[in-house]
């Protein structure tokens, strides 16, 4: 826990550095002119057909009468916004997640390894096509999971648990790869995403979390939807803050991980090689370890016998 304590508020800190305000910018102005333009061409036409098509469902007419029943007629009409809110924020969401991981998350480690990791080697364990790899694997595990509990989206207490999760499980795969692309090998990769899997989902659904933030936004916007093109942009740079965030917090945590994995591993390593020792070594005693090697014994003289002066 303390790990992730002083992760937090070293991304904090370097959240408020100019460069990092920076990289919110790219992130940004793409998603917004995408999504920007679906929303502005696309909103009529798509609550035109969500309204036909949830007219002809039952359980939305017993929706409609029930709402009905307690003077609640609005609900017809933010019915079909709502659902295609819905539908949005996942989209906008993982467009976001991607660019920042494939264009801020590079210069989020630049920025940390001139400041803060200088001492680290780079083993660049990963590379673009594997990155782009684990974001599509998880993004479509993520969507589908999405998809399949969207009903319990809009059920209390499931809608402040379900999101939050499914976030965090994203962002911390997305995340933690890329992370650890440059600087770790790939079993070092593998070995701190095993061995710190809850720590780093912790940080992920931290960061879920605050990813309903923006939510709320596109929700109060159902509401007022003379304000929602203004509140559709302010929630996906909400969206593009948090992500950038999020690189920080993960990229704190995972170098520092893994700086610290090197650090044992370099522990265990050095005894081993103060114990290796030469196979001749133990045969030679301290005093004759410097000494020349032994004269032979005079030889007698041709008028000398032994034992003679």
């Amino acid at each position: 826990m303390n790990d992730i304590l002083r992760a937090l508020g070293r991304a904090l800190v370097s959240l408020l550095h100019p460069r990092m305000l920076w990289l919110t910018a790219m992130p940004f102005v793409v998603s917004g002119l995408i999504w920007g333009a679906v929303i502005w061409f696309g909103w009529e036409p798509f609550t035109d057909f969500l309204r036909v098509w949830l007219e002809q469902w039952q359980f939305t007419q017993w929706i409609y009468r029930f709402f009905g029943y307690f003077g609640v007629d609005s609900v017809r009409m933010a019915l079909a916004p709502f659902i295609l809110v819905a539908l949005l924020v996942p989209l906008i969401v993982v467009t976001a997640l991607l660019l920042i991981a494939g264009w801020s998350m590079p210069a989020v480690l630049r920025h940390l390894s001139r400041r803060h990791f200088i001492h680290l080697e780079a083993r660049q364990g990963g590379s673009f096509w594997g990155s782009l790899g684990q974001s599509l694997g998880a993004t479509a595990v993520f969507l589908i999971a999405a998809l399949v509990t969207l009903p319990l989206w809009l059920v209390p207490p499931f809608f402040a648990i379900v999101p939050p999760l499914l976030w965090g499980w994203l962002t911390y795969r997305v995340m933690t790869y890329d992370a650890l692309a440059f600087h770790a090998s790939a079993e070092e990769r593998r070995r701190i995403m095993r061995e710190r899997r809850l720590p780093l989902l912790v940080i992920g659904v931290a960061t879920g979390l605050l990813g309903s933030l923006p939510t709320l936004l596109w929700v109060s916007s159902v509401i007022m939807i003379v304000l929602f093109p203004v509140i559709a942009l302010l929630a996906i740079w909400l969206y593009v803050v948090i992500f950038v965030f999020s690189a920080l917090w993960f990229a704190h945590y995972c170098l520092r991980a893994l700086s610290r994995l090197r650090a044992q591993e370099a522990t265990w390593h050095e005894p081993a090689l103060a114990a290796t020792v030469l196979p001749d070594a133990a045969m030679l005693s301290p005093e004759s370890e410097d000494l020349p090697p032994a004269l032979p014994p005079p030889v007698p003289g041709p008028g000398r016998s032994n034992g003679s002066p």
